[in-house]
């Protein structure tokens, strides 16, 4: 889909409304990873990635790993609004007999590549799905979307070893640096920092940039198509909560949801975004 900066910009407001719609029906559910990630997800879908909703399994798509599955509600928001299924079914979420689960299931839903849950795993996922693609001549392009405190598991940079090692160039990582956890800052629990140097160190190509700014998504990741020779990832700073005042940048909203008053609040804020 080829969609003006304009257009891009209200879906991503939609897709944040959406997401407040389903925490505040579930009356459970993570907050703060789903609205700041509302700009990349927006841009993947209706900007940079290759797949088709009328086609879920088309051969030639590209492949999308969501590590951190707990902001899934993003993911869902996304989907419905590409054409995935229905938005009416996200108010489903966390529901029992729900498609929707509290973290993506592989087979669960259409466009949901693989099952999530236990951080710091995704990136092997994805190395793995990136390394058959090229073993056999394949164009698919795997991203990986992941968050910051993730970095703080042995498994992941174990994953950054393997896809240097095989120098994985159609492998893009999308780092959610939104500097929070469920027990804090991520600088307080286990600082990741100097992440950008670490990651340059272990053979990767490195981009940091405003992970608000949809054009700068889009730029980062077609850059990140011109590597050859290593695989990309692309630090994106965000706030957590982005798009409501009394979310942003608070640590309590990781794995909370808003109550009916909270999301009546945040979804006046965001209808004069």
């Amino acid at each position: 889909m080829s969609a003006s900066l304009a257009e891009l910009t209200e879906i991503s407001r939609q897709i944040r409304q959406s997401i407040i719609t389903m925490l505040v029906e579930a009356k459970s559910g993570h907050s703060a990873g789903p609205l700041d990630m509302a700009d990349v997800f927006t841009a993947l879908y209706f900007s940079v990635l290759k797949h088709d909703p009328l086609q879920p399994d088309w051969p030639d798509r590209d492949w999308l790993f969501l590590s951190n599955g707990h902001i899934c509600p993003v993911m869902y928001a996304t989907l419905a609004q590409s054409g995935y299924f229905q938005k009416s079914e996200l108010m489903t979420l966390r529901k029992i007999n729900s498609r929707l689960q509290g973290h993506p299931a592989y087979g669960s839903l259409p466009g949901v590549e693989s099952t999530s849950g236990p951080l710091g795993q995704g990136l092997s996922q994805a190395c793995g799905v990136a390394y058959a693609f090229k073993l056999d001549n394949k164009p698919n392009r795997v991203f990986c979307l992941t968050s910051d405190a993730e970095h703080e598991e042995g498994q992941t940079w174990e994953a950054y070893l393997f896809g240097a090692k095989y120098q994985l160039s159609n492998l893009t990582v999308m780092i959610d640096r939104n500097h929070i956890q469920i027990e804090g800052t991520t600088e307080m629990v286990m600082p990741v920092e100097p992440l950008a140097d670490k990651l340059t160190a272990f053979g990767w190509h490195v981009q940091s940039i405003d992970g608000h700014d949809i054009e700068a998504i889009i730029n980062a990741c077609q850059l990140a198509k011109t590597v050859t020779n290593q695989p990309s990832v692309i630090i994106c700073n965000t706030i957590a909560g982005k798009g409501v005042d009394f979310m942003e940048g608070d640590f309590h909203w990781h794995g909370m949801p808003p109550n009916a008053e909270q999301g009546k609040k945040a979804l006046e804020e965001l209808a004069l975004k």
